[in-house]
Order: C-alpha cells, then structure tokens, then sequence
C-alpha cells in the first residue's frame, strides 16, 4: 500500500471517528437525551387557518413545543422562545408551538397580550397531544433533521439564556 493511501485512509478514519454524535452533546439541566425514534407525524391548522404538515420539518432541526395559556410556566416562557425564534434562522431550526386544546380566540389573545410575534398550531381536540403524550405543560421535544426524537424539557425554561441557545448552536451545527 502507497503511502498516499495511507495518508488517506489514515485521515478518513479519523473524519470518521471525529464526528460528533447528538449522544456525545451534553444537554444542560432540565433537558434530558431521549432517543425515542422517529417522531409521529400529525397535521394541524395553525392560528391563521394555515395547514401545518409535521413531515414537511425534514432535514433541519425541530423545536417543538407543547403549551396552554392557562399553564403559569408557559406564560412565563413564552418571552424567552420568541428570544431564541429571534437567535436562530428557521432553516436551522424551526420551532413549532402546539397550543393543546383551547380555541382560536384564546391562543390569539394570550399571544397578542404578551407581545410575542410566535405562531402557533391549534391541537383544539387534544388528539396530537394525547399521542405525544407530554408528561406535562410546558414540554419541549428536539427532533433531529432525519426525524429522530433526542431530547426533552419537562417545565419552563430560559430559553433565551446562553446556556441553552448554545446547546441548540451545537446540536444545529452537526
């Protein structure tokens, strides 16, 4: 074998051992690692009647996040997701709200009261919810661009704070 080949095979063994798995990411406290597999697909209308198709989230990162106006801890939230809406291109990663089972009027006045600028899917029947099953409000899931569930918040959370809008960076950028 030629040294070149060498040199090559020496440098795509280490690309390849090199690389940065979700797994080897630690999250900060109040995200846990979560490999469940690939998330379950659901169809929802959003807040201004527009269809949402989960599948369609394919090939970028997903933040998505289960909430209802009634939970103190996702009021108190909600400001820091528009925060890390703002931080990150939504090619890069897209958040998706699902409000679980109030009304249109509801989840617009609860938005337009506390100025945020965030749309949100309308679970009005609580079905996708019951399906996802969050142990409670507010839960967040981060699904990985090939569909995988990694990682999940159970409670409210700065996300706004630089600890978490850096895990996100690194999770992003793999």
């Amino acid at each position: 074998m030629s040294a070149r080949i060498r040199l090559l095979l020496f440098i795509f063994i280490t690309c390849l051992y090199s690389t940065v798995s979700t797994a080897d990411i630690e999250p900060p406290f109040g995200i846990r690692y979560y490999d469940i597999g690939i998330a379950k697909n659901f169809n929802l209308l959003d807040i201004d009647g527009e269809n949402f198709q989960f599948d369609t989230t394919r090939g970028q990162w997903v933040f998505l996040h289960f909430w209802a106006s009634w939970c103190g801890p996702c009021r108190e939230e909600m400001p820091t997701l528009q925060q890390l809406a703002d931080t990150f291109d939504e090619d890069k990663l897209k958040i998706v709200m699902i409000n679980t089972a109030e009304d249109e009027d509801t989840i617009f006045t609860f938005l337009s009261a506390i100025n945020v600028e965030l749309n949100s899917l309308m679970d009005t029947d609580g079905l996708v919810t019951e399906t996802w099953k969050p142990r409670g409000l507010p839960t967040t899931f981060l699904i990985n661009p090939e569909g995988e569930v990694k990682y999940q918040a159970i409670g409210g959370r700065e996300w706004g704070k630089p600890l978490y809008i850096n895990f996100i960076k690194q999770l992003v950028s793999n």
